[in-house]
């Protein structure tokens, strides 16, 4: 196939290229399509906090008979390239179908992109920052995806291989089956650091209050100390963090949020969850009007699914490896018990990241996904 690539220069085109993905996957049973006008956001650079230290571009691949073929973002982190010593263009969004004339277009424009910004290295699927949805599914296609991941078809990864890229770093997913009862190890482990390091669960009640104390960016401040040390990650800035609590107090259900607090009353750990929205998502077709938000607030208040999304998950470094997460989820099991869930989605978790697969230890897990980013010189 003869292919043509595009770079995204209109608003019109953005819709374009926002909209490829809705009309590739509108079929497939598994993927989880994403709000329009949170894509919409995402790209621009008026309304993302990110493009204070990212630079990104966005192209379209077209055939002979100038219909779209794939799509993919090109970024720069200037912020992760500093924090992490490197010149790495980064490749997020990419979608395309089964030909590889089209993939290696794509990839080609990208590294092109980043040898013109002196870039040499490519990394991805990555997003503007670890906030964003990251990496290809090499395993679990027949899985139902989640609001926070990205869903691909199986020939992504063959594709990628083929041109070359090899692994960066992997994530699992998992499947933590609600307990009938909180097991009885993990409980006294539980009551143990609670004595020990003088530490209390401490319960919201008010959704105004969590934003107008502090508290709300108390927890993204946390997760920029919890999280500095992985894979990519760059420190959210006070303005993602203003926009990530204005985008994601409206939607909790504050039973699902547990905090963990020490005697000075600082905030040493945070487990945010929530109702699966996936399966709304579907529903919804990527749009909240006219009806999408229906499906949506059906899902967190009148008749929740199954499933619950593990959000968030993080503690302060001093307290790491202290057995800390389980008084979060001495906390929660109660709650998933009393609101119905069977299982909880883990969302990615990097597979050498011991501290985090340690905490299920005492629950039935069930490894069901697992995704890939892939690299190469430039």
């Amino acid at each position: 196939m003869s292919v043509e690539i595009k770079k995204v220069s209109t608003k019109k085109e953005l819709k374009k290229f926002i909209r490829f993905n809705y009309e590739l996957y509108k079929e497939n049973p598994y993927s989880v399509p994403d709000l329009y006008d949170d894509m919409l956001n995402t790209f621009s650079p008026a309304k993302n906090p990110a493009f204070e230290f990212c630079e990104a571009d966005y192209f379209l691949a077209y055939n002979e008979q100038g219909e779209i073929v794939g799509r993919v973002a090109a970024i720069i982190n200037h912020r992760a390239n500093e924090t992490w010593n490197r010149k790495c263009v980064r490749f997020g969004w990419i979608d395309f179908i089964d030909d590889p004339a089209v993939s290696e277009a794509l990839i080609e424009t990208v590294k092109t992109w980043g040898r013109e910004r002196g870039m040499d290295e490519i990394e991805g699927p990555l997003g503007f920052t670890d906030m964003d949805a990251e990496g290809m599914l090499i395993e679990g296609f027949d899985q139902l995806s989640t609001m926070a991941t990205i869903y691909n078809f199986p020939y992504y990864p063959q594709h990628i291989e083929r041109l070359g890229l090899e692994k960066s770093a992997d994530w699992v997913e998992m499947k933590i089956y609600v307990p009938d009862a909180i097991p009885e190890k993990h409980k006294r482990i539980s009551d143990i650091i609670a004595r020990k390091y003088e530490l209390r669960v401490r319960k919201l009640t008010s959704k105004r209050g969590l934003k107008k104390s502090g508290v709300a960016h108390e927890i993204f401040r946390l997760i920029n100390e919890a999280y500095a040390p992985l894979f990519g990650f760059s420190r959210m800035t006070e303005k993602q963090i203003d926009k990530y609590v204005n985008m994601y107090i409206p939607v909790l259900d504050l039973r699902m949020v547990s905090i963990v607090e020490n005697a000075e009353h600082e905030i040493v750990a945070v487990g945010i969850s929530m109702a699966s929205l996936s399966e709304a998502l579907q529903r919804a077709k990527g749009k909240l009007f006219p009806f999408g938000w229906f499906h949506l607030l059906k899902a967190l208040m009148w008749k929740r699914p199954k499933v619950l999304d593990l959000l968030l998950v993080a503690v302060r470094p001093d307290y790491q490896s202290k057995g800390v997460n389980a008084l979060l989820f001495t906390d929660l099991i109660p709650v998933y018990q009393q609101l119905g869930f069977e299982y909880a989605e883990s969302n990615p978790e990097l597979e050498m990241n011991d501290k985090v697969q340690n905490q299920w230890q005492y629950f039935k897990t069930e490894q069901h996904k697992r995704r890939r980013c892939y690299k190469a010189s430039l």
